[in-house]
């Protein structure tokens, strides 16, 4: 990853720590030509170095990283100062080994779960290898897919339960709300709102799928979710869009009860509507 320049700052302050580097911490390499760089994306760019040596060296003191980033100890405690409040770092006491010396032990920072999510992760991957693992021991084919398809349910039947609880507390006009609050909670950022023709029904809307790049290699898993719509909602719905196919939000038609073939005339063309507008937000092949 790539960062931006570090921050200037004036000589260094006491310190307490340990020692840190005796001249001004530098804002660009020896021998580079400056460059200018706006003062929030430079401190954004030193923030980041921050964080990443936390990363690659595990829990740290302002100290260590002053004397690693070439900054001076009192630019990077505002910057951890920062990180701490954006949730990314934490304090600790620091682990010493042997006997401890007098005075305060330092304070250690290290990456928080979320901090860490901020860098690349391999979840992606890892839940694909599962996956075509998974396939590949029921036999392949159709064996496989039956095979992905088993797991897409059970997970999602899993998933379900606090969903369930949810839907059913809510009064059967409001449980297509319900169910998008409850899926927002666990990150979909989901809404809903009334179809084009607000007699025939409702749409729920996903505008963020954890697991769009997955479903992308194995729909099962979205097939598997328009399932537990249904039952939770105790109606047939209809998966008008995903953004595993490349549209811009999940969308799925929950139809009104009664509604009969009136409403699903108006999802098929809700849902050629809904694939034309979002043509230019697609995926490329």
């Amino acid at each position: 990853m790539k960062y931006a320049s570090e921050e200037k700052e004036g000589p260094a302050v006491e310190q307490t720590e340990g020692p840190a580097p005796s001249a001004p911490e530098k804002t660009e390499r020896r021998g580079a030509a400056p460059h200018p760089a706006a003062p929030h994306d430079e401190q954004q760019g030193t923030r980041n170095r921050v964080a990443r040596s936390i990363l690659d060296h595990g829990p740290s003191t302002a100290a260590e990283l002053a004397l690693r980033l070439e900054l001076t100890q009192a630019a990077v405690r505002r910057h951890l100062d920062a990180l701490a409040a954006e949730g990314v770092v934490e304090p600790r006491e620091k682990r010493v080994y042997g006997n401890r010396g007098r005075g305060r032990p330092a304070r250690a920072f290290a990456l928080t779960d979320c901090g860490r999510d901020a860098f690349d992760q391999a979840y992606d991957q890892l839940a694909s290898d599962a996956l075509r693992w998974i396939a590949q021991s029921a036999g392949g084919g159709e064996k496989g897919e039956a095979a992905v398809a088993a797991f897409a349910r059970a997970r999602l039947a899993a998933q379900a339960v606090g969903y369930r609880e949810a839907v059913e507390a809510a009064e059967p006009e409001a449980r297509t709300e319900a169910l998008a609050r409850a899926l927002t909670a666990d990150g979909y950022a989901a809404t809903a709102r009334s179809a084009p023709n607000p007699q025939l029904g409702e749409q729920l809307c996903q505008h963020h799928c954890p697991v769009a790049h997955v479903a992308e290699q194995y729909p099962q898993l979205c097939e598997a979710e328009t399932e537990v719509f249904s039952r939770l909602l105790g109606t047939h719905v209809q998966r008008l869009a995903t953004i595993a196919h490349g549209d811009g939000v999940c969308t799925t038609f929950i139809p009104k009860a009664g509604a009969g073939k009136a409403a699903h005339s108006t999802a098929r063309t809700s849902k050629t509507t809904t694939a034309s507008a979002s043509t230019a937000g697609r995926n490329p092949a």
